[in-house]
């Protein structure tokens, strides 16, 4: 388990996350991030506590993701089978997502949220995964973000398997700090 606390001026956060699952509370200054994080977390398969405050629903919202991406890097496993896919359907809406967490950070959208694109970003970016999301359908924005958000959860899912070795051409990659 990978216990987190994130405090800057502008917002609050402590988090512990497990990928082998175990129970999930959030709380959050802002009912749809919490429940776009939880559901994030249950399609996942993670073990997630999370309480967060903020001055703005958009500082809130960046950093919750910024944590959970920082704390999701550490639990990815070396032998993390690494790549995940998966596509969507609510109501109307469709999403399809396809994941490398192989430390390479990218995102692609667009989501129709600006706030939940950004969200994306920056889990991908702090987790140092490549995210592409594409929204092949959908005309509500709640449902299109939220297949969205289950679409990540269930690569994200794949993504943190643990394997028997390394899965990259290049072996482990390892670095040391200078100076």
């Amino acid at each position: 388990m990978t216990r987190l606390k994130r405090d800057t001026k502008e917002t609050s956060i402590r988090l512990a996350v497990q990928r082998s699952g175990g129970s999930i509370r959030v709380e959050t200054d802002d009912r749809f991030l919490s429940h776009m994080v939880e559901t994030l977390a249950r399609y996942a398969g993670l073990g997630l506590e999370l309480e967060a405050a903020g001055d703005l629903r958009h500082h809130l919202v960046e950093d919750v993701a910024i944590a959970l991406g920082t704390a999701l890097r550490k639990e990815t496993p070396a032998t993390a089978a690494r790549y995940g896919w998966a596509l969507v359907p609510m109501d109307e809406a469709m999403a399809q997502v396809a994941m490398d967490v192989g430390g390479r950070p990218y995102y692609r959208g667009p989501l129709p949220s600006r706030l939940y694109q950004h969200f994306l970003e920056s889990l991908a970016v702090n987790l140092g995964a490549t995210l592409h999301v594409r929204i092949v359908r959908g005309r509500d924005r709640h449902h299109i973000v939220e297949a969205a958000i289950k679409a990540v959860g269930l690569a994200l899912r794949q993504a943190l398997q643990e394997g028997e070795t390394v899965f990259s051409t290049k072996g482990s990659v390892s670095l040391e700090w200078e100076g």
